[in-house]
C-alpha cells in the first residue's frame, strides 16, 4: 500500500476514437473501468474516478471536470483538488494492463525535490500513468485557465519532473505492457488476440 498517495482515475474522455465509451468496454471479464478500479484498490488508501458527469455504476468518490471541455487538464485539477493525501497517481482508465509493481516501482522516484514523477516509454513521456503532487493543482489550473493549449505536456513544461526511464521499470514489466492503452477497436482487437 502506497499511504501517502492517492489515485485518480481518468474516466471521463469523449472516446471518439473507439467510437463507444472505452471505460465500458470488456477485457477479461471485467469492463476496463472495473480493473482499473481493481488494481488500484489494492495498492492505494483512497481511489477518485474522474468523470464528465455523476455515474451511477461506480461505487468510489467522483469528481466532474472544472471546465468542460478541458480534457485531461480538467480531470487533473479536479482529482488534485479533491485529493486526501500529498501525492496522487493518475492513471487512464484504458490501459489494461497496469502493473501494481511497476506503479510501486515507480513511487520509489518520488521525492520533495520534484511535484511529478512521469516514466518515458520509447521516448514518449507517460503522464497518464504518473505521480503528481497535490502541491501542482494552482499549474494545472493555470494551464486549464490560460488561453494557450490545455494539454498535460504544458502542465509539466512548468512543473519539477523526475523523467523515469523505460529501462528502470523493464524489471518488473519486460515488455512494458502497463502503458498499452486502448484508443480504437483495433487497438482493442489486438490485445483480445493475445
Amino acid at each position: 500500500m502506497i499511504a501517502d498517495c492517492s489515485a485518480l482515475i481518468l474516466a471521463g474522455g469523449l472516446s471518439t476514437r473507439m467510437g463507444v465509451d472505452k471505460t465500458s468496454l470488456e477485457f477479461e471479464g471485467q469492463t476496463l473501468l472495473q480493473r482499473a478500479i481493481d488494481r488500484m484498490r489494492d495498492i492505494f488508501p483512497e481511489v477518485i474516478v474522474s468523470v464528465r458527469a455523476h455515474r451511477n455504476d461506480v461505487d468510489l468518490p467522483q469528481v466532474v471536470d472544472e471546465t468542460v471541455g478541458g480534457g485531461p487538464v480538467a480531470g487533473m485539477c479536479s482529482g488534485l483538488a479533491a485529493s486526501r493525501t500529498p501525492w496522487l497517481f493518475a492513471i487512464a482508465a484504458d490501459m489494461p494492463y497496469a502493473d501494481q509493481a511497476t506503479i510501486i516501482r515507480l513511487a520509489q522516484y518520488r521525492s520533495d525535490d520534484f511535484q511529478a514523477i512521469i516514466p518515458v516509454v520509447n521516448g514518449h513521456p507517460q503522464p497518464l500513468f504518473g505521480f503528481y503532487r497535490t502541491e501542482a493543482l494552482p499549474i494545472f489550473r493555470s494551464v486549464l485557465a490560460g488561453n494557450g493549449k490545455r494539454s498535460l505536456r504544458s502542465a509539466l513544461s512548468q512543473l519539477q519532473v523526475h523523467w523515469v526511464d523505460e529501462a528502470l521499470l523493464r524489471p518488473g514489466d519486460p515488455e512494458l505492457r502497463s502503458f498499452t492503452d486502448l484508443d480504437t477497436p483495433a487497438d482493442l482487437d489486438l490485445i483480445r488476440k493475445d
